[in-house]
């Protein structure tokens, strides 16, 4: 494919996922690991039960909820805090960090309630361990922050890209800093890790150098106040995702919501976008624009638009080197051989028309 049309081709897709997510440029992000395909019946309507601790409407901004604070834990001098996320690989849908935190001396207790590895779950028997933990509120304390597809685009598409490694650490380090800020006293944190764990580890001790952290790959399987966190983060995500408000208006009743489970390898998924596709407008605000899938399916079937900037990369002819010894007098402009000073080309004429909408 010639230089030219790969280069109106990325302007387009670039283009189209700005009109749904304000970005203005698109990154490649690493492919997720293999998932098990998903009942696409379990992302219908049907199968929506509201959560309480999740707003109403769409999810176009990330936010977050705390639990009360466990009397226990308020009374104790040493708690004992997990941390886990889920919907990291997905091509849709928001990315969900959660942390859950019990008393160091009852951390136990947690594996006699129930919890383990989320992920080697039923999802009926996630929700009904989410729901045993409002049935112990005076020692379970738990917080979920849930970033929204749109601000994962925007973060990893901006010309300053906040990589999805480093909006991870950063959402764990604020969920451990309010849980302090709360009056917890946290001793024990134990973090399932994202990226190498051992400059993991140094970048939350250098936040946190109280506290003594253990981070490691598969934590949820080991420690269950990370499972705890685990099965918080995956309910919360799937219960936006079955119960998923679209912000574009007229879209409710069009749009399917058998999202399948969001990675780029569930068929039900590459079905969806293949699906529910705009040529000229994209995607809803479900899609995270910045992932390759989303990218090469905008390149390939999005429209093509040359915009007026397009040559502006077009490489130049250099001068001559002679040039550079030509007659006396002369500027190497003059010589043969040169290319005379290309003219500046004109500004996009929508950056005119915001002029006139600015100054009404």
């Amino acid at each position: 494919m010639p230089p030219k049309t790969r280069r109106s081709l990325k302007r387009t897709s670039s283009a189209i996922s700005t009109v749904s997510a304000t970005s203005t440029c698109l990154s490649r992000s690493p492919s997720p690991p293999p998932t098990p395909v998903s009942d696409p019946t379990t992302s219908t309507p049907d199968a929506f039960v509201k959560l309480d601790h999740i707003p109403d409407g769409p999810c176009t901004t990330s936010w977050s909820y705390y639990s009360a604070i466990p009397k226990e834990c308020a009374e104790t001098e040493a708690v004992c805090l997990g941390v886990d996320e889920a919907g990291r690989g997905p091509v849709l849908g928001p990315m969900v960090y959660a942390v859950s935190y019990v008393p160091v001396t009852r951390k136990d207790d947690l594996a006699q309630v129930g919890f383990a590895d989320s992920k080697q779950l039923k999802e009926e028997q996630r929700d009904q361990l989410f729901k045993t933990l409002s049935k112990h509120p005076d020692w379970i304390g738990w917080a979920v922050h849930v970033c929204s597809p749109q601000d994962i685009s925007e973060c990893m598409l901006r010309r300053a890209k906040h990589n999805l490694n480093e909006l991870a650490h950063d959402t764990t380090i604020d969920l451990i800093a309010r849980v302090l800020k709360n009056g917890v006293h946290v001793t024990e944190v134990f973090v399932d890790t994202v990226g190498p764990p051992d400059s993991y580890k140094k970048k939350l001790e250098a936040n946190f150098p109280r506290i003594d952290f253990t981070v490691t790959k598969k934590a949820d399987s080991l420690f269950p106040c990370v499972s705890a966190a685990s099965i918080c983060a995956k309910v919360t995500r799937d219960a936006i995702l079955r119960g998923w408000v679209f912000a574009e208006t007229g879209l409710d009743d069009v749009f399917s919501r058998g999202f399948g489970s969001g990675y780029p390898s569930d068929p039900n998924t590459i079905k969806w976008l293949n699906e529910h596709i705009d040529r000229v407008f994209g995607y809803p605000r479900v899609i995270r624009f910045s992932w390759s899938t989303c990218a090469k399916l905008l390149e390939d079937k999005g429209v093509c638009v040359r915009w007026p900037g397009d040559d502006e990369d077009r490489p130049t002819k250099s001068a001559d080197i002679r040039g550079l010894f030509g007659r006396s007098g002369s500027t190497v402009s003059e010589e043969e051989g040169s290319e005379p000073p290309r003219k500046k080309p004109e500004r996009d004429p929508i950056f005119r028309s915001l002029r006139h909408v600015m100054s009404i």
